[in-house]
């Protein structure tokens, strides 16, 4: 079985790729005996300079999908700034690789996004999980 993801402009499409991009960034995998779950974000991180760039780039993508679907700029200045934060806190070493475990600067932009989904697209809605 395959999965591949929507490639529409359409907001359950939207919504579906940056789901998709979060889990893969921040609940990937589960670290054995403490369950608790780690992404790319964590992993790619330990690569000095280059994992940084890769996870902020990725996040970025995240916020460019919010763009297309017209949040504020308000709210694309407060997933900037996560972001950010994120890429600063994690370019120091081993400081900023524990913080990735705690500080999801993803799952926060997700959040922003499905907000305004739900609000201004509620046809889209799903049953999930807990975020």
């Amino acid at each position: 079985m395959t999965f591949t993801l929507p490639t529409g402009t359409d907001p359950a499409s939207v919504r579906a790729r940056v789901v998709a991009m979060e889990k893969l960034l921040e609940r990937s995998f589960v670290i054995p005996g403490v369950n608790m779950p780690v992404g790319l974000d964590a992993l790619i991180g330990l690569v000095p300079v280059l994992g940084e760039i890769v996870t902020t780039a990725m996040g970025a993508y995240i916020i460019w999908e919010a763009r297309n679907l017209g949040l504020s700029k308000w709210k694309l200045a407060r997933m900037g700034a996560n972001v950010l934060f994120d890429t600063a806190i994690g370019a120091i070493p081993l400081v900023g690789d524990a913080v990735d475990l705690v500080f999801r600067s993803n799952t926060k932009n997700l959040k922003i996004i499905l907000k305004h989904i739900d609000k201004h697209h509620p046809e889209t809605r799903v049953i999930e999980g807990r975020i």
